[in-house]
């Protein structure tokens, strides 16, 4: 499958597995790779949102990107996550094509004073390092309609993981790139909405843990079936439900609890995420996924 096809696919982001001296350990990702590769997941990102990037030193995220292609080993498509300081970001773009990525996603800067002429700048700057194509992480659409055409128009830019709620500048923004893919980047749930407005494909934290569930989403998107697409999404709702408490840092907790409760360790959440999940919020963990027959 090309990285074209695999963006309009499911994105998955990967976990960042610690032990219990809070060390990272990349090999515990290998059967979660290899049940996503066996349910058709199109592309896995390393240090993504969910793989708690920002929590990570750099030499985490520098050696998480090095050893996570090896684990893939060619069964879909990696996506690298750029991002810190401009040259800390320059830094991991430079040697993730020799890692093994297809691709990099550059996360949108969360600096305070954050100019978006400057984000242009830190895009185009990542990009002429990577040498690979580029996938912007856009979350903040308040930094104006002009502002993203100049950032799609960037040349290797390919793609827009659009995670803003704002889906009437979505439909201007793919209106203004008609050349540029533009996928869902708040994941299942978001996905239908998105998919009428022309977006294609979705990122999924969902896939660490039954990637069975949004391959079946994915299939009913593609049909135009949106009354499946809800009912399964439905379906899925209390999971994420779970993630959104706590002004939604339990949102790798929960996964990481849920992988707990599957047999695959993965270990904790750093702070600052909810660590360890609530009693009650266990409780009802336990229960969804006692239902849940993929898992």
């Amino acid at each position: 499958m090309t990285l074209e096809q695999a963006l309009t696919g499911i994105s998955g982001i990967l976990v960042t597995p610690f032990d219990s001296d809070d060390a990272i350990v990349p090999a515990r990702l290998a059967p979660i790779v290899g049940r996503c590769a066996a349910a058709g997941v199109d592309a896995l990102t390393v240090n993504g949102n969910t793989s708690e990037f920002y929590g990570l030193t750099f030499a985490e995220a520098e050696r998480m990107q090095a050893e996570v292609p090896a684990i893939v080993a060619g069964r879909a498509r990696v996506v690298a996550g750029i991002g810190r300081s401009v040259n800390e970001a320059v830094r991991l773009a430079a040697r993730a094509k020799a890692d093994g990525a297809d691709a990099v996603m550059v996360h949108q800067p969360p600096d305070p004073f954050v100019s978006p002429r400057g984000v242009a700048e830190y895009v185009r700057r990542i990009g002429d390092t990577a040498g690979l194509p580029v996938v912007l992480y856009l979350r903040n659409a308040g930094i104006g309609d002009a502002a993203i055409a100049a950032l799609t128009a960037i040349p290797g830019v390919v793609a827009v993981k659009w995670a803003s709620v704002d889906l009437m500048a979505l439909a201007r923004a793919i209106r203004a790139a008609p050349g540029i893919r533009f996928v869902c980047g708040l994941a299942e749930p978001w996905a239908p909405p998105m998919t009428a407005l022309g977006a294609q494909g979705f990122t999924s934290g969902l896939i660490n843990v039954a990637p069975e569930r949004s391959v079946a989403i994915l299939a009913a998107l593609r049909a135009a079936d949106f009354a499946t697409a809800n009912a399964l999404i439905g379906e899925i709702g209390p999971f994420e439900a779970l993630r959104s408490e706590e002004q939604n840092g339990a949102n790798v907790s929960i996964v990481k609890a849920a992988l707990a409760l599957a047999g695959k360790d993965v270990g904790h959440a750093r702070p600052p995420a909810a660590w360890p999940v609530a009693p009650d919020s266990l409780a009802r963990l336990r229960a969804l996924m006692a239902g849940w027959s993929s898992v």
